[in-house]
């Protein structure tokens, strides 16, 4: 079996940037992590490990007791900043620059008197931040639930780690449906998730079957995941190379290998030597052409179904974007 790694892959710099920050704080049995540093399991042990506190995501509207409080690469609300402020805490701000940008969108649309739509997830920490500070404004995650508004004016901006082809078919539906208003769109997904949609298109043209590792909660992990469905690849989602399953990869003769943003290096290097195992074992060495490559070659051009795939016992979702 032959493995196939993402051009482009794994930790972006605003990730990168907030872990070697938590480096340099020399107590940090006295700070409090306001939710996930970042959506990886991994790093949040060794975090928990050093004495962090750590708040959930999902109790975000409680103050952390501590004085110091870490604002995670995800980023807060200026409503929630202010309030955590009034309440004498110190801030130690890891909040990514690209997604400070998107904030700053929403904030430049509802100053222009738009209805912000913002393109991501519902319930997403990042998305919770921007709309928090909001007074007009909808979350889309996918054309399917674009509406007709009543609005004349309508701003458009995305979560940071929104696929660039989710986004334009959310755009053209907001113009379809509502052509009586002006629209302004930004566009605020990053360039590293960007990178990576990118380098994993062109993987997704060699191979029958892809490795994506990262968080179960990584937005832009499950979006990679999300795109080879749609691409008809068959993909398993696993957060570190002991989730790996050899009998996964029977009859597959060509496996891609592609990591979220908030993937560390060494996981994925634990990932690609786990495979290389299993590229040696007999298993992974088909005499003749799968079935699954045979179907691949005859259905190229025309696949864009979504096909489900088991990973440790789980069904993942098929199709979930539109």
């Amino acid at each position: 079996m032959q493995i196939l790694k993402a051009q482009d892959m794994g930790m972006c710099f605003g990730v990168r940037d907030a872990l070697a920050k938590t480096q340099t704080i020399s107590n940090p049995v006295q700070v409090t992590i306001f939710g996930q540093l970042v959506h990886n399991p991994v790093v949040n042990r060794r975090l928990a490990a050093r004495g962090f506190g750590m708040v959930d995501e999902r109790s975000r509207d409680r103050l952390p007791d501590s004085t110091h409080v870490l604002v995670t690469a995800h980023g807060i609300s200026e409503k929630m900043r202010s309030a955590l402020l009034a309440a004498g805490k110190e801030l130690v701000d890891t909040t990514c620059p690209l997604v400070k940008k998107a904030h700053a969108a929403a904030h430049r649309l509802q100053e222009k008197g738009c209805h912000v739509i913002v393109i991501g997830t519902p319930g997403h920490v990042e998305v919770n931040g921007i709309v928090e500070d909001l007074n007009s404004f909808t979350i889309v995650e996918s054309p399917a639930t674009v509406q007709t508004y009543p609005f004349t004016k309508l701003g458009i901006l995305c979560q940071t780690t929104t696929p660039s082809t989710v986004a334009a078919a959310v755009r053209a539906k907001v113009a379809k449906l509502n052509p009586q208003a002006h629209i302004q769109f930004i566009d605020t997904v990053c360039q590293p998730t960007k990178d990576r949609q990118t380098a994993l298109e062109e993987l997704l043209n060699q191979v029958q079957a892809m490795v994506v590792v990262g968080g179960q909660n990584s937005n832009n992990t499950r979006r990679l995941v999300d795109r080879c469905h749609q691409r008809g690849i068959p993909a398993w989602h696993v957060q570190c190379a002991a989730e790996l399953q050899q009998q996964w990869f029977e009859g597959v003769q060509v496996v891609g290998l592609t990591a979220g943003t908030s993937t560390l290096p060494e996981t994925i290097d634990a990932v690609y030597h786990a495979l290389s195992t299993i590229a040696r074992s007999p298993v992974a060495q088909p005499l003749v052409p799968s079935p699954a490559h045979r179907w691949r070659k005859r259905n190229q051009s025309s696949v864009t179904g979504s096909v489900r795939r088991h990973r440790a016992g789980t069904t993942l979702p098929a199709n979930r974007i539109t």
